[in-house]
């Protein structure tokens, strides 16, 4: 079912700080948190976490460079999250929210060891499907939460050849069938910590509203 995205709009709702460990598409992000009422600072200083309403991690690249890149940053993310503030990973950045990844055991980099702000694991589509998942795919809602609310049946745009595979049920938030009805929305049980597999800056107006939805929620805690 189709809905209307939200407007653009030059009222700032919240205060959000975008982390830049060197790998995220900082651009877009930026440009599409601002466009859903955020004002947004990016930073490579671990300690601008400390008094953030809410936190941006973007990603795009290989799990393993990306944990070693945000390694300063570790703490004070997990910090930001056991004290509830919003932490929203896109993209790779979702994938670093969960405990471990088999794309570093691919890549010969070992067991690295992820944020485990959501237990689970990334694993490599297996299903001889066409990797990496790249295009318009559809969302299909599984539980309530504020980031995927009027999302359902929606379309965003995806890069990528790993997904997610929490622990629990529970923190699948949106499915997406690819040969496989893989997450791809999740969210920890404390609801705060959050993350996307698409690119929401890159995904029109579905991706404008999940982006306003983040914002409104930093807004309300």
């Amino acid at each position: 079912m189709s809905t209307s995205a939200p407007r653009p709009t030059d009222e700032t709702l919240a205060e959000v700080v975008v982390v830049d460990y060197g790998l995220g598409n900082l651009r877009s992000a930026t440009r599409g948190l601002e466009r859903a009422g955020a004002a947004v600072t990016v930073t490579d200083d671990p300690a601008a976490l400390d008094d953030a309403t809410g936190v941006v991690l973007p990603g795009v690249g290989a799990f393993g460079d990306g944990m070693e890149n945000a390694g300063p940053f570790r703490d004070r993310l997990v910090a930001a999250a056991e004290d509830g503030v919003p932490v929203f990973g896109i993209c790779l950045g979702m994938q670093m929210l969960l405990t471990s990844s088999e794309e570093a055991d691919h890549a010969g980099q070992g067991e690295v060891r992820g944020l485990d702000l959501v237990p689970g694991r990334n694993v490599r589509f297996r299903g001889g499907q066409k990797v990496p998942h790249m295009g318009w795919n559809e969302l299909s809602v599984e539980r309530d939460h504020p980031l995927v609310e009027g999302v359902d049946g929606e379309y965003a745009y995806f890069v990528h050849s790993y997904y997610a595979e929490p622990e629990d049920e529970a923190a699948v938030l949106a499915t997406t069938d690819y040969g496989v009805d893989f997450p791809s929305v999740v969210a920890n049980d404390a609801g705060n910590v959050m993350g996307t597999q698409f690119h929401p800056e890159k995904s029109g107006e579905t991706g404008l509203r999940i982006l306003r939805n983040f914002v409104e929620y930093c807004a309300e805690r």
